[in-house]
């Protein structure tokens, strides 16, 4: 990048207040992503705006930056809204949010999300909120019953458009849109422009101002390799591919769920810890698996593009297209789901004969030469299974008896003599905790947290 270039994408540039300018440095946001330069221009002028950007490249403070300046922290009113697809972006959303508010009085940000309770939402909504971070569904729940008041909002923001489309939000998303004042800031997100994305702008927004950045995923991150298979050998040499390269995680994609259920079996006998997403899981069973995904106590994740919805695991080594989807779009944002920041990423790509023409039509979109090779080409000399290093412990009590990460990383560091290594990621959720710990000291582990305390009080524990 030269000086000239470097200059024209600092956040000094921009009509921001010197506080803010601050925290964002303190945060580390030295320069800005394309995403940033090319939408917050017009966003902070006060325009609406139509913005194509993935999950990773820096969309929230793309949104969450003009949402900010706009916010009048003395009036208790509710002045924004985020809608996102999942309960897991949303989180995510208002994680980010809260660090850019970081450097203005206190500004509230509520999450409302289906999967918990109503009760505790409405009561946060009674003493006052600037921003609301939410799901289509649960917040037209919140105006149905005139929880939520929306006369003060000035930005509406639709993170991941496409996505709540897929999911059928279009009508809830119409129903909120209508239920916000005529005279707002609406701004959009989405990966890929399907109909209804265009549909939703001309429905609800004024004269928007459109950025598509088709930035690719730099060719050294992602290698992509793809394997001729007959139909019959698929779920075979998906265990195959596995057993050769041996990656810690890795994200498996099928076209349908009944598929999704035969490559588990597949896995499973060849001794390979894998887990499935499905739409018909509840939330808590979700949460389950997208934490033992995450922290590295499963290998492998099945999933259907639909369940993936609003996945972003980082250090993921590899994606396997176990069918090639038919839209190049949707391609793109499978294998975008490796090879993030500085790490490098696999996607390796399984197809028959009658899948040709879709190879043919992914690499012209992504401009690739397909690299292909056969499956006899991989040695399988180590047939040893394939073992994550980490286990995840359920311990039951979470945010309502206000557990916190520190308290659990305290008691296993702490008393039960365990070193901060052997401690992975600590995820709280409403009832319980969920701790990954290295494996060779999971059974040890369970018996002196269970021996011990947690904040002062005796736990339940079991490795799941």
């Amino acid at each position: 990048m030269t000086t000239q270039e470097h200059s024209a994408r600092s956040f000094n540039t921009l009509p921001l207040a010197p506080a803010m300018l601050a925290n964002l440095q303190q945060l580390g946001y030295l320069t800005m992503t394309p995403i940033q330069a090319a939408s917050l221009p017009i966003t902070l002028a006060g325009r609406d705006l139509i913005a194509q950007a993935k999950t990773g490249s820096g969309k929230t403070a793309s949104f969450g930056l003009p949402l900010l300046t706009r916010l009048n922290p003395r009036r208790f009113a509710v002045q924004a809204m985020v809608l996102c697809p999942t309960r897991e972006l949303a989180d995510q959303v208002t994680q980010e949010l809260r660090r850019l508010a970081r450097s203005a009085d206190n500004i509230k940000i509520l999450t409302l999300v289906g999967g918990s309770t109503m009760r505790p939402q409405i009561s946060s909504l009674e003493h006052g909120a600037h921003i609301v971070v939410g799901t289509p569904g649960r917040i037209m729940d919140h105006l149905q019953r005139e929880t939520l008041n929306l006369e003060a909002l000035n930005t509406l923001v639709l993170d991941e458009a496409d996505r709540m489309l897929d999911m059928g939000f279009y009508d809830d998303i119409a129903y909120v849109s209508r239920h916000c004042p005529q005279d707002r800031q609406t701004l959009l997100f989405s990966a890929t422009y399907p109909d209804g994305v265009m549909r939703l702008a001309r429905q609800f927004m004024r004269e928007p101002q459109e950025v598509k950045l088709l930035e690719q995923h730099e060719e050294s991150k992602i290698r992509q390799r793809f394997y001729k298979v007959e139909d019959g050998q698929r779920l075979q040499a998906v265990a195959a591919l596995l057993l050769h390269y041996r990656p810690v995680s890795t994200l498996a994609f099928c076209n349908t769920k009944q598929q999704c259920r035969s490559l588990l079996e597949t896995l499973h006998a060849h001794g390979i810890k894998a887990l499935t997403l499905n739409g018909d899981m509840e939330q808590r069973e979700r949460d389950q698996v997208l934490i033992q995904f995450a922290n590295r106590s499963c290998s492998v994740l099945v999933a259907t593009d639909v369940a993936a919805r609003g996945l972003d695991i980082d250090k993921l080594e590899m994606v396997i297209n176990v069918d090639v989807t038919p839209d190049p779009e949707i391609h793109v944002h499978r294998i975008g789901r490796t090879g993030r920041a500085d790490q490098n990423g696999w996607a390796l790509n399984l197809c028959a004969p009658s899948e040709r023409n879709r190879i043919i039509n992914i690499a012209k979109t992504l401009a690739i030469e397909p690299e292909w090779h056969e499956l006899d080409e991989l040695e399988d000399d180590d047939q040893s299974p394939l073992i994550p290093p980490m286990v995840t412990l359920q311990i039951l009590g979470g945010r309502k008896e206000k557990i916190r990460p520190g308290d659990v990383l305290g008691a296993l560091t702490g008393d039960a003599g365990f070193t901060r290594e052997q401690v992975g990621k600590i995820s709280v959720t409403d009832a319980s905790t969920y701790v990954a710990v290295a494996r060779d000291i999971a059974i040890e582990a369970v018996k002196k947290l269970s021996a011990g305390k947690v904040k002062g009080k005796t736990v339940k524990v079991r490795a799941l």
